[in-house]
């Protein structure tokens, strides 16, 4: 695992100051053609820096949380835009049945299939160098459902890259990829936005526009 060897003063800034700070961690990969990959939608905006720094190629990975159907902010996993899902490791004590998670992937597959019509075609990732970047992991479900979707896709290296995560986050993801880089990982992690100062919503016309500067 890549982590920070310099400590990071937290709460970020914002999602602009954590992605220029990953973006330092990660410099080793211009010049290769990079692709990144960033799980919409707050996490794009982050990517397009990244990108940026890199000389990468800009998209999206398209997963979902699934959510607690006693607590919104809390994932029991994740499914991606095909419909496979991920659940968490904790998932049986969450009092969450599968009727809720069959409604809850309908409907979460369902937004994806229309975002991906807006977004575009996805890029090959085979035999690249792939970064997959978010905004932050508290469980890690989402990312591993991204990694486990994008390995089967043959790429030649698989980084995931966040500003902050929980150790567990962490200790989920790393057996999934080539490298993990994390900038923090706090003690007692209770969920990503309380690591940023500012920490709005991105609006879809956002991440349409971002990736429309790839082309």
């Amino acid at each position: 695992m890549d982590d920070t060897d310099d400590p990071v003063r937290l709460p970020f800034r914002d999602r602009a100051q954590a992605a220029q700070l990953l973006a330092e961690r990660v410099l080793r990969w211009r010049g290769c053609k990079p692709l990144v990959l960033a799980i919409p939608r707050g996490a794009v905006p982050m990517g397009r820096i990244v990108a940026d720094r890199i000389e990468g190629e800009l998209d999206v990975v398209m997963v979902r949380k699934i959510a607690s159907a006693f607590d919104s902010e809390l994932a029991v996993g994740a499914v991606d835009e095909h419909g496979t899902v991920e659940l968490a490791p904790y998932f049986h004590r969450t009092r969450t049945g599968m009727d809720w998670v069959d409604a809850q992937v309908r409907d979460q597959v369902a937004l994806m299939q229309r975002r991906r019509a807006a977004y575009g075609p996805s890029a090959d990732v085979r035999d690249r160098v792939v970064l997959v970047i978010d905004d932050g992991l508290a469980t890690g479900s989402t990312m591993a459902a991204a990694l486990r979707v994008l390995r089967e896709r043959g790429p030649r290296r698989l980084h995931a890259c966040v500003p902050v995560a929980s150790a567990e986050a962490v200790a989920l993801i790393a057996p999934l990829c080539d490298d993990v880089t994390v900038l923090a990982t706090p003690f007692n992690f209770v969920s990503v936005s309380r690591h940023y100062e500012v920490f709005p919503q991105i609006e879809e016309a956002e991440v349409i526009r971002l990736l429309d500067r790839v082309a």
